[in-house]
């Protein structure tokens, strides 16, 4: 089977750099899998990307050595499955609060006798490999999101749970339960608190721990926090910025007009 990228580079004590996107086009997807990204994420949360849509981008990312992560809408089983049939070698799964929900996550991206998974790989048989169903469990990814006052109750159980292999912060989400402004970086002092709470408990418990940055700044200070997975921006955000940079640049260079128009 081929071997899972994340996986290797944690081993070596290294940190993931996540691209993420949220564009419902695999050429896009493609254009930024051959960046140079370790992993990028398909947003089936918050983006505007579809089942179909998924499909094509994961056959573009395939096309580099990006690993292909998908963040699904929900902690549902039927999405869970048809995601990692598709060929995803990590899924991240919002709103985890519990053991319950941490649990469940674990039985849906893993084979009997771990777990419920439904057999039926179709395209993760010519992604992975002819022997992926023997050493699936153990090569896919499964990140739980911690993202509410609820999940940092239960965290200490949620990062017990067996084949749970890493969490994943939702900044903005976690800032809104706390009270305090929804952003990536400059977080208000008591969701800061608790985004170093979470990276201390999960690696207590063995776990990667990743988390969402607006820019490269930040996601840098997080891995020297000691975060190995990092995301940041987004496709739509990358482009927005860059066509900002590039109209600002082309105004600054024209010459003004004077008062009079000439």
């Amino acid at each position: 089977m081929r071997p899972n990228r994340l996986r290797e580079i944690w081993a070596r004590g290294g940190a993931v750099a996540n691209g993420w996107l949220a564009i419902p086009n695999s050429f896009s997807a493609e254009t930024m899998a051959h960046q140079g990204w370790d992993s990028l994420t398909i947003d089936l949360q918050h983006g505007v990307v579809d089942y179909q849509a998924m499909v094509t981008m994961l056959q573009a990312i395939s096309t580099t050595d990006t690993v292909p992560v998908v963040r699904v809408p929900w902690l549902e089983p039927g999405i869970l499955m048809k995601t990692l049939d598709a060929g995803a070698y990590a899924v991240i799964c919002p709103m985890v609060n519990s053991r319950a929900d941490a649990e469940k996550l674990v039985a849906y991206t893993h084979y009997a006798p771990r777990g419920t998974r439904s057999f039926g790989p179709v395209r993760a048989l010519l992604y992975g490999g002819a022997d992926y169903p023997k050493h699936a469990n153990d090569t896919i990814v499964t990140f739980a999101m911690i993202e509410t006052a609820q999940a940092l109750d239960n965290l200490e159980e949620i990062l017990s749970t067996p084949g749970l292999d890493a969490i994943y912060i939702g900044p903005s989400d976690l800032s809104l339960a706390l009270g305090c402004n929804p952003t990536f970086d400059d977080l208000d002092p008591k969701a800061a608190a608790a985004v170093e709470h979470i990276l201390a408990r999960a690696k207590a418990h063995g776990l990667v721990a990743g988390i969402h940055n607006g820019s490269p700044e930040a996601a840098a200070r997080r891995i020297a926090m000691g975060f190995q997975f990092v995301t940041i921006s987004s496709d739509a955000r990358l482009m927005a910025a860059g066509s900002q940079q590039v109209l600002s640049t082309l105004r600054a260079s024209q010459p003004k007009a004077t008062p009079d128009g000439y």
